[in-house]
C-alpha cells in the first residue's frame, strides 16, 4: 500500500495516446496500462460518480449529465451540487475508516458541498445585471482568494466552449499543487479535461488532438513534480479515461420526432422563438450525446413513444421498463423510455423546425438551462442545425464495444489491479482500488 493516492480523471484518453505522453507513461513503469470498461451511460457525470462510489447509476442516481426534477418540472444540466449523488463517495468511506485519511477534490462535477476535506471547483458569481464574475467554490472558503492571489482567477472562459484550451487545465494543476503543499491530502481526485476539447472540435485523430496530448502530458509532469516537491512521494497514481471519442456522421432529433407526433408542447416568446414546455408536454427528450431520457407523463403513452423510435435510422436500442435495469439506469430520475444512438450517430436536443424560431441560447455556450447538451456549442458561430461531422462523444460499453475498448486506466502499481473484477477493470472498480490502497475493508458491488 502507498501512503497517498492520486486519481486523475482524464476524458478522452485512449491506450494509443499513452505512448505519446512520456510523463504519463513514466507513471506506469512499475505499473500497467490496461483497458477500462465504462458503464452505461458513458458520459462525464455518471462515470465520475461510478468511479467515486463504486456503484452504477441505478444506485447513485446520476443517470445523465443533467436531471429533470419532476417535482419542480425543471431541467438542470451540469448540476454543481454534490447532494444529487445518492451513494457514499471515496472520501466519505475513507473518513469512516480513519478520519486522518483526508481528501482533496479538484474540479470534478458535483463537487460543491461534497464531504471531502479540501475542494476547488468553478462557481462564477451571477450578478444582478446579468454579468458574471470569476470565482471558485473552495473548502476552506478562503482558499480561492489565496489561489487567485498567486495564480490569478481561474480562466473559466477556457474551461468550456469555443475558447477552451490548456489554460484551464494548467490552472487546475497549478492550484492542485498549491493545495498539496498546503494540506498534504492522503487522497486527491483531480479532473483534467483538456483532451476533450480538441477531440470534440476537430476530431480525435486530428493534429490539434495530437498537440493536446503533449500539452496535457506537460501539465501531468508538472503535477507529479509539484506533489514530489510537497513531500508527497509514496503515491499510487491512477489516470482513468471517462470515455473515448470517435467520429460521427449522422444526427437524430428525438424532440422533433415527439413534436411531429403531437406529444411535445411549445410556447412562443415575444420574438416568436419556440421554448419547450416540459411540464405541459406529454413526452419530451433530455438528450446527452449518444443517449436520451424520454420523459413520458402518462404511463399509457410509453408503448406509443417507444414505437416512434423503433425504426429510427439513428437509434440502436429503445429501452423501457426492466430493460433499463440491464443498462443500470432503472432509477426514478430516468426517463420512461431510454434511447441509445447507433455507434456513428448522436442526438441533438433541437425541437424547432425553423432556425428563425430557435431559442436564444441555441447558438451560445449556455449549457445549463436547456434539456440536452450539444457539441455544436464548441464551435464559433456554428449554424444551429449543422452537424459537426468530427465531433461527438461515443459512450458506453453496451451497444458500442469499439468505444469501450478505447478507454484506459494507467496505474503506477500493478498490485492495485488485484482489486478489479475477474472480467477486467470497470469504472466502478476504481473506487475499490483506491479504498484498498488505504486498507479499507470490504468490497463494493
Amino acid at each position: 500500500m502507498k501512503h497517498h493516492a492520486v486519481l486523475l480523471s482524464v476524458p478522452g484518453l485512449r491506450a494509443r495516446d499513452v505512448v505519446a505522453m512520456p510523463r504519463l507513461s513514466a507513471l506506469s513503469k512499475a505499473g500497467a496500462t490496461v483497458p477500462l470498461t465504462p458503464s452505461f451511460p458513458c458520459v462525464t457525470c455518471p462515470v465520475q460518480a461510478n468511479m467515486t462510489t463504486g456503484v452504477t447509476p441505478e444506485r447513485h442516481g446520476v443517470v445523465a449529465n443533467g436531471f429533470f426534477w419532476r417535482d419542480k418540472a425543471e431541467v438542470e444540466m451540469w448540476t454543481a451540487w454534490n447532494d444529487c449523488i445518492q451513494a457514499p463517495q471515496i472520501w466519505e468511506l475513507l473518513h469512516k475508516h480513519d478520519p486522518a485519511l483526508t481528501s482533496a477534490v479538484w474540479f470534478p462535477l458535483h463537487s460543491k458541498g461534497a464531504k471531502a476535506d479540501y475542494i476547488c471547483t468553478p462557481a462564477p458569481i451571477h450578478n444582478p445585471d446579468g454579468s458574471e464574475s470569476l470565482w471558485c467554490y473552495t473548502k476552506p472558503t478562503e482558499l480561492y482568494g489565496e489561489l487567485r492571489d498567486s495564480l490569478g482567477h481561474f480562466p473559466l472562459m477556457h474551461f468550456w466552449g469555443p475558447l477552451a484550451n490548456i489554460k484551464s487545465t494548467d490552472w487546475i494543476v497549478d492550484s492542485a499543487v498549491v493545495g498539496a503543499k498546503k494540506f498534504h491530502p492522503r487522497f486527491s481526485y483531480i479532473y483534467l479535461p483538456h483532451l476533450d476539447y480538441a477531440a470534440q472540435k476537430f476530431g480525435p485523430n486530428s493534429p490539434q488532438a495530437t498537440t493536446a496530448l503533449g500539452e496535457l502530458d506537460a501539465a501531468i509532469g508538472r503535477l507529479v513534480d509539484g506533489y514530489s516537491a510537497a513531500g508527497i512521494d509514496d503515491v499510487l497514481w491512477l489516470a482513468a479515461s471517462e470515455y473515448a471519442i470517435l467520429d460521427v456522421n449522422s444526427v437524430g432529433y428525438p424532440n422533433r420526432v415527439l413534436r411531429e407526433a403531437g406529444l411535445l408542447t411549445l410556447q412562443a416568446d415575444a420574438e416568436g422563438r419556440e421554448q419547450l414546455d416540459v411540464a405541459a408536454s406529454r413526452a419530451w427528450a433530455l438528450v446527452d450525446h449518444q443517449f436520451a431520457h424520454v420523459f413520458v407523463r402518462d404511463p399509457a403513452d410509453v408503448p406509443r413513444v417507444a414505437a416512434l423510435f423503433e425504426n429510427d435510422a439513428t437509434v440502436e436500442q429503445v429501452l423501457t421498463g426492466v430493460a433499463r435495469d440491464v443498462f443500470h439506469v432503472k432509477h426514478d430520475r430516468s426517463g420512461e423510455v431510454v434511447l441509445i444512438a447507433k455507434p456513428r450517430a448522436w442526438f441533438a436536443y433541437y425541437w424547432w423546425l425553423d432556425d428563425a424560431k430557435a431559442p436564444p441560447y441555441a447558438r451560445t455556450v449556455d449549457i445549463h438551462r436547456k434539456p440536452g447538451y450539444d457539441p455544436v456549442e464548441l464551435f464559433v458561430e456554428m449554424p444551429a442545425r449543422a452537424i459537426p461531422l468530427n465531433a461527438t462523444l461515443v459512450k458506453g460499453s453496451h451497444g458500442h464495444p469499439s468505444s469501450a475498448a478505447e478507454a484506459v486506466l494507467v496505474t503506477s502499481d500493478t498490485a492495485a489491479l488485484q482489486e478489479a473484477g475477474q472480467n477486467g477493470v470497470r469504472d466502478i472498480d476504481v473506487a475499490r482500488i483506491v479504498l484498498a490502497n488505504f486498507g479499507v475493508p470490504g468490497a463494493m458491488s
